[in-house]
């Protein structure tokens, strides 16, 4: 066979791959429709890429295939076991900066606060929080995401900035209009006139009115409710030198040291490694 037939039957085994997949999805929900189209390029790469049980339950799914079971759709394959191909590379020794730049979905917000909180003058503690104040929701997940984010950062913040950010989680549902904050409109908006908030937020909210950081916690409030321009343009180079001076980063790249939260920084780093 020569080089152009042997390009011919390889368009017409793409063009029959491709048929296949329309025929598959063609009677499919949206949903399934992108489940198929997702499983279908998975096993185009050459490892495994596997979701983990929590992803499932995201999607409503309480469940996950063992590793036999997806060797056997995947013949010849090994499972994942580093970086997602997909996903941007990371540098060898990564820093928070290459967090925000390769793996956090959205920074505008996180960047528009901690603009505001550098603009009215607080101290480089409060920028740094409301810098930081939805990292988990950017990086990880939005359930508890004040508690989540200050586990994550803790070791190398101030606990000033990290306490505050857990606060938060609280603070935001109630006012202080001494500190000017109001309860948001946005969150009537978003979930209705009638919310209480949870039995434990009230408690950590009566905990937290009587921490040394209510105030740094509330001007995170503050600063979070108004960051929301979507014309509003902040670079993260902007605080690149308060990030220096007050994000510890570990000499081995963060996520590859020995921190209690190293391991969060992992799997953000890595979302597919199989173990």
């Amino acid at each position: 066979m020569g080089p152009q037939a042997a390009h011919q039957g390889t368009a017409s085994q793409d063009a029959d791959q491709s048929e296949r997949v329309h025929k598959l999805t063609s009677q499919m929900t949206l949903s399934e429709r992108a489940d198929a189209l997702e499983e279908h390029m998975m096993h185009e790469l050459d490892k495994i890429i596997t979701k983990s049980v929590f992803s499932n339950l995201t999607d409503g799914v309480v469940g996950m295939e063992g590793g036999a079971v997806l060797q056997a759709k995947n013949p010849g394959k090994y499972f994942n076991m580093g970086p997602d191909p997909r996903l941007p590379p990371m540098p060898e020794k990564p820093t928070l900066m290459d967090y925000f730049k390769n793996r956090l979905a959205s920074t505008n917000h996180l960047l528009q606060s901690a603009a505001l909180a550098r603009k009215a003058g607080h101290s480089e503690k409060v920028v740094m929080a409301c810098l930081l104040h939805d990292i988990a929701v950017v990086g990880f997940i939005r359930c508890d995401h004040g508690y989540w984010g200050a586990q994550m950062i803790a070791p190398y913040v101030d606990e000033e900035v990290s306490e505050a950010i857990r606060m938060h989680q609280a603070l935001r549902f109630f006012p202080d209009e001494s500190y000017g904050y109001g309860y948001p409109d946005l969150y009537k908006k978003y979930f209705g006139d009638d919310y209480q908030p949870e039995p434990y937020i009230v408690e950590e909210y009566k905990r937290a009115r009587d921490s040394k950081y209510y105030g740094t916690s509330r001007l995170v409030c503050v600063n979070d409710v108004y960051a929301f321009d979507p014309n509003a343009k902040v670079e993260l180079d902007q605080f690149e030198d308060i990030i220096g001076r007050n994000f510890k980063q570990p000499k081995e790249g963060l996520g590859w040291d020995d921190s209690p939260s190293a391991h969060m920084w992992r799997t953000i780093m890595w979302p597919t490694r199989f173990l």
